[in-house]
């Protein structure tokens, strides 16, 4: 099965440089740095390298936290964080400047692979979340270099699809120095198709602090907004900002201003098209347009302030759960005070919508006329808004500690390192 995948790889490699072309039209940073997909590393300064992959926009700010304690405990150690999008990749140079050298991943190919490792040397591996490379794990394993998966989830729609191919991923697993998941369900499910000591340390996404300057972006926006009620529409996928429009502009609520953040910034131009077409009353971040009475729809079109827009908004739903896409993360509107409302569709973060609902932090929607029916119930009750606003803050704060416990899977090698 192993040669299989590697001839696989081969095969799709020019497809994934058409790919790359094809994507380079929109986005020209999917052109740049394409060498490094191909093993080319930067080059590092001497002494130990600690190496940690994350592979978008969400799984670099998870990583924010564990780097921020990496740093701490091993100062005299490269950081070096390799991404898979250039979003993710952009996202990280954004928290981390300088201090943590950027790449991106190479494709799964022994000889990348080798080629990468030779002018990394990475003395540790750090995947983050569902980042299962069987011939990369090899590659290190075959190195001695400690490689471990940290803050994993796995859905049980993934975990079927890898079931599939268990051959070949349970080596890959098997070899791992160490595992951490998010959820006892997801350590069951990894343990099934190989891993061996899995422990459940939580959710890195808990301890992630608000960017510096929030506080002042946030009133900065609550000025700009007037006074209206927002109803954030965050990280919304395709397909959803339809749904939101066709029932949410038409609530019953005066003063109501409707705010959409698409998660990927890269749909921003398809977005506000898709606004001016409907001759929607639009305001954009981008071009810092003022927020008059009139003002429909405010295309929150930038980078880094998601937080500062959960904390000026009364209610917020969270995208990519109207449709069949996994949800995105509520843990950032919980950590905000910001009401929270969810579709029916969040396996990618089934643990935490489930602890919120209960928390009394989120509510669930069936559909969009459910959504628009729920923001109307809520700007009718102020107190429900407060209250959900207070469980939200104690519900993240109530499931903080994951970096902690992290960093004692790691310490032992940590500890190991020559500096």
């Amino acid at each position: 099965m192993r040669a299989l995948y590697i001839l696989a790889w081969w095969l799709a490699l020019p497809f994934m440089f058409l790919y790359l072309i094809w994507r380079g039209r929109k986005q020209p940073e999917y052109r740049r740095h394409w060498r490094e997909r191909l093993g080319w590393a930067p080059k590092l300064p001497p002494g130990p390298v600690i190496w940690l992959h994350a592979v978008s926009v969400g799984e670099a700010r998870a990583a924010a936290p564990l780097i921020q304690a990496l740093r701490a405990r091993r100062p005299d150690c490269t950081l070096l964080l390799t991404t898979t999008t250039p979003t993710g990749r952009a996202t990280a140079a954004e928290l981390f400047g300088p201090e943590v050298r950027l790449a991106y991943l190479p494709y799964d190919l022994p000889a990348l692979i080798d080629h990468f490792l030779d002018r990394a040397h990475p003395d540790i591996a750090i995947f983050l979340e569902t980042e299962i490379w069987p011939n990369l794990y090899s590659g290190c394993q075959k190195r001695g270099v400690p490689t471990f998966l940290v803050n994993a989830r796995l859905s049980a729609r993934s975990a079927r699809g890898y079931g599939r191919i268990r051959r070949l991923i349970q080596p890959a697993l098997a070899g791992l120095a160490g595992l951490a998941a998010q959820t006892e369900a997801d350590a069951r499910r990894l343990t099934r198709l190989g891993a061996h000591d899995c422990q459940v340390t939580g959710n890195l996404k808990f301890d992630i602090a608000a960017p510096d300057g929030t506080a002042a972006r946030a009133e900065a926006l609550r000025l700009l907004f007037a006074g209206r009620f927002v109803f954030l529409a965050a990280s919304t996928r395709e397909g959803e900002e339809a749904l939101i429009l066709d029932t949410c502009l038409e609530i019953d609520i005066p003063d109501l201003l409707l705010v959409i953040v698409p998660r990927h910034p890269q749909r921003f131009a398809t977005v506000a098209a898709q606004l001016a077409s409907r001759g929607v009353d639009l305001a954009r971040r981008s071009r810092e347009e003022p927020v008059g009475r009139q003002t429909e729809v405010f295309l929150g079109d930038s980078m880094g302030e998601m937080a500062a827009y959960y904390a000026a908004a009364d209610v917020a739903f969270i995208g990519g759960s109207l449709l069949p896409l996994g949800g995105q993360n509520l843990i950032e509107a919980a950590a905000a005070g910001c009401p929270a409302l969810i579709g029916p569709h969040t396996w990618n973060f089934m643990e935490a919508a489930k602890l919120a609902i209960e928390a009394g932090a989120a509510r669930r929607v069936a559909d969009a006329e459910d959504l628009a029916r729920a923001v109307k119930q809520l700007y009718r009750n102020p107190e429900q808004r407060r209250l959900m606003s207070k469980a939200g803050w104690h519900f993240s704060q109530a499931h903080q500690g994951a970096t902690q416990k992290a960093m004692a899977l790691l310490e032992p090698e940590l500890a190991r390192l020559r500096g």
